[in-house]
């Protein structure tokens, strides 16, 4: 069977002789195919991409912050004697013509990446060391990018974290309740409206200069870090269509989000939703052990914050599209949106049972 990759393979700086491709994956943005090479009779893998410019609608721009980001972890890992480094980052292989993309027939972007051999991702964090080597990676990511010389990347989704926009977003839309679903909701609304306060905290620290902006991988869920096969190590992060200037604290906040609970984003018993405390150790044990040397004193003091407020954010980001009718998460059934704003109240609710708690043990940890 003829794949629609084979028609952009040949504008790729790629040495060898292409002998078959296929489709990978399981996602559901872009297109991903995995195609081989032989190399003087060795076989050699790389990964194809068409991206979809209906979700990523500045793509080029998004590809020169990857490949900023890509080149600057690669010559940063060279200059450290890496031995593995093609393993430890992504390399992106550029086309013939120097792009770090090239367009097929039809006028559709793609990029290609070596394939990592003999790792791969998990969907869901089986344990505590899983935790570990997740964070880990993500602290290695951002100090590979900390020294990101040149121009600020580009802002390729506005205001992706920030909270406070995300809030007066969500209060336009209650006033306005377009679909009369606003009667159903009351409780999560006069939760996420009790806490206004906090939505402005990390955004006024960065106006402080008391953190600074980084270089941020925006996504750090479990299944965007590739495990190695033999040793269990987080080994790359992937996917990085959504790295861009940021904060710290974002990442890690997102960690907590997504590693801690036992509970499914979208699990509609909500008491089954905890923020489980060994996680977030490990998260925070992985993390500075790679972060640790580049954090500032504010960053490490609001980790246990970070996690309450991005969770409290995504919730309002679902809250916000089942109030408009569910425009732009997947739903498969009408209160998809609604389960997972709850589900993420809950586990806010949770992390504010424990915050002294995590907080003594970040000021432990980073001593």
């Amino acid at each position: 069977m003829k794949w629609p990759v084979e028609g952009v393979i040949g504008q790729f700086a790629i040495h060898g002789a292409y002998l078959e491709s296929r489709p990978y994956g399981s996602g559901h943005i872009n297109d991903t195919f995995v195609a081989a090479f032989s190399h003087a009779g060795t076989r050699v893998r790389y990964i194809f991409q068409r991206v979809n410019e209906r979700i990523f609608q500045q793509a080029e721009n998004l590809m020169e912050n990857i490949q900023r980001v890509t080149e600057a972890a690669a010559a940063k890992l060279a200059s450290e004697g890496v031995i593995d480094s093609t393993r430890r980052a992504l390399r992106l292989i550029p086309a013939k013509n120097g792009r770090p993309f090239a367009r097929d027939a039809e006028g559709r972007l793609w990029r290609c990446y070596l394939f990592i051999e003999g790792a791969r991702t998990y969907d869901i964090i089986q344990n505590p060391r899983q935790a570990f080597q997740a964070a880990r990676a993500f602290g290695e990511f951002q100090k590979l990018a900390a020294g990101l010389e040149g121009p600020r990347l580009h802002e390729t989704i506005p205001n992706f974290h920030n909270t406070r926009a995300r809030f007066n977003r969500l209060q336009e839309v209650v006033g306005s309740d377009p679909k009369g679903r606003l009667a159903e909701v009351g409780a999560e609304w006069d939760f996420i409206r009790s806490r206004e306060g906090l939505v402005d905290l990390l955004l006024d620290l960065q106006a402080s200069g008391a953190i600074p902006e980084r270089v941020t991988h925006n996504d750090t869920k479990l299944n965007n870090v590739m495990i190695d096969d033999a040793s269990g190590e987080g080994i790359c992060v992937i996917d990085l269509d959504t790295v861009m200037p940021g904060l710290a604290l974002y990442d890690f906040g997102d960690m907590v989000r997504t590693a801690t609970s036992p509970a499914l984003e979208d699990e509609p018993n909500t008491s089954k939703v905890c923020m489980q405390m060994p996680m977030f150790e490990e998260l925070v044990r992985g993390y500075l052990s790679t972060a640790k040397e580049f954090l500032v004193e504010g960053e490490i003091d609001h980790l246990p914050f970070s996690g309450k407020l991005i969770t409290l954010e995504i919730g309002i980001r679902f809250l916000t599209d089942y109030l408009e009718g569910d425009i732009y998460f997947k739903t498969k059934h009408a209160s998809h949106n609604l389960d997972r704003c709850r589900t993420q109240l809950a586990l806010v609710r949770s992390i504010e049972e424990q915050e002294a708690a995590m907080a003594a043990l970040v000021r432990e940890l980073a001593r």
